[in-house]
C-alpha cells in the first residue's frame, strides 16, 4: 500500500492583504467550502468535549444537508470526551487525518492513527482521547439511525485506509477504486463512508444522477468536479455537498492520486412526508 497523505486544517487567519474572493460556492443543489474557509473565527464548540474545537461543514437543514452532519474535528493533547455521542439514536463515523486518538468503545480500548476509521452504532457509548503532545484531527460524521423491523442493527467496526484494499471499478484499468470499510450487501447500514480514488487522467465519465446524498471531504490532490451545471476545480481540504439527484461527474488533474472521503445514505425506502 503506499503512503498516504491527508490534509487536515490548522486553522489560523489570512492575512489583511489576501483578497477575500475565493471558491466557495453555496447554491440549492451543491455547495463548496474551500479549505480557505475553515479557519479560526469559523470554529465551533460542542458540550462535553475539553480541549477541542471543531468546524462543522454540514448540518440539516432546508436547502442544504438532509440525511446527516460532518465535524472537522481539532483535539488538542489530553482533550477529548467521556461522552462522544449525547443524542439518541445517532450512529457515527470517525476518520482520522492528523495526529491519533484513543478510542474507548464496548469495554475495549483502540488506538486510532492516520487512515483508522471506526464505525460507532447508535446507542452504543464511547469516548475519545487525545494521549499524544500533537493535536489530532478527524472527521466525525453523524447521521440518525433508521432502524427496519425485523432486521438487525450492525456492529461497531474497527479499521484503516491500510487494512481494506480498494476495489476496483471496472473497465477502468485501475485508475477509479473505492476503498469500502462496509460490506455494500450488509442492509443493517443505512450509510456509507467510503473513500474513492482516482489516478491522474481517471474520470466519472457520465453525470451520476442518483438518490443518495453527499458529503465529499478532499483527502489529496486535486481535479475538476462537475456540480450540477458547472464545473469547479477542487482539491485537498475543500468539502463538496451534493444533494440528492445532483448531476456530478469527475477530471482527475494529477500529478498524484485525488482522493476524498464520500457519505451517501443507503438501503433504505424514500420517505414519504407526513399527510397534511
Amino acid at each position: 500500500m503506499t503512503e498516504r497523505s491527508y490534509f487536515a486544517q490548522a486553522g489560523g487567519h489570512p492575512a489583511q492583504t489576501e483578497l477575500m474572493t475565493g471558491r466557495a460556492v453555496f447554491t440549492e443543489s451543491y455547495a463548496v467550502l474551500p479549505a480557505g474557509t475553515m479557519r479560526d473565527i469559523t470554529t465551533s464548540y460542542l458540550p462535553f468535549w475539553d480541549d477541542t474545537r471543531l468546524w462543522v461543514i454540514a448540518r440539516p437543514l432546508t436547502g442544504f444537508a438532509e440525511t446527516f452532519s460532518q465535524y472537522v474535528m481539532e483535539v488538542g493533547p489530553g482533550g477529548g470526551s467521556d461522552r462522544g455521542e449525547t443524542e439518541p439514536g445517532v450512529e457515527g463515523v470517525i476518520f482520522v487525518v492528523g495526529g491519533a486518538v484513543e478510542l474507548s468503545l464496548d469495554g475495549r480500548t483502540h488506538l486510532l492513527g492516520q487512515g483508522g476509521f471506526a464505525y460507532l452504532p447508535a446507542g452504543k457509548g464511547w469516548s475519545l482521547r487525545n494521549r499524544g503532545a500533537e493535536p489530532a484531527r478527524f472527521h466525525w460524521i453523524r447521521k440518525l439511525y433508521e432502524p427496519v423491523e425485523g432486521l438487525g442493527r450492525p456492529d461497531p467496526i474497527i479499521s484503516s485506509d491500510a487494512e481494506v484494499t480498494p476495489t476496483e471499478m471496472p473497465d477502468t484499468e485501475g485508475r477509479w477504486a473505492t476503498t469500502r470499510f462496509v460490506d455494500p450487501a450488509d442492509l443493517r447500514h443505512d450509510m456509507h463512508v467510503t473513500i474513492v480514488t482516482f489516478q491522474p487522467g481517471g474520470v466519472i465519465p457520465f453525470e451520476e444522477t442518483h438518490v443518495m446524498e453527499h458529503g465529499l471531504y478532499v483527502l489529496e490532490g486535486k481535479a475538476v468536479y462537475k456540480l450540477n451545471r458547472d464545473w469547479v476545480e477542487v482539491e485537498a481540504g475543500d468539502f463538496m455537498w451534493l444533494r440528492a439527484f445532483c448531476p456530478q461527474a469527475c477530471y482527475a488533474g494529477g500529478p498524484g492520486p485525488f482522493r476524498y472521503l464520500l457519505y451517501k445514505d443507503v438501503n433504505r425506502h424514500a420517505a414519504f412526508l407526513p399527510r397534511r
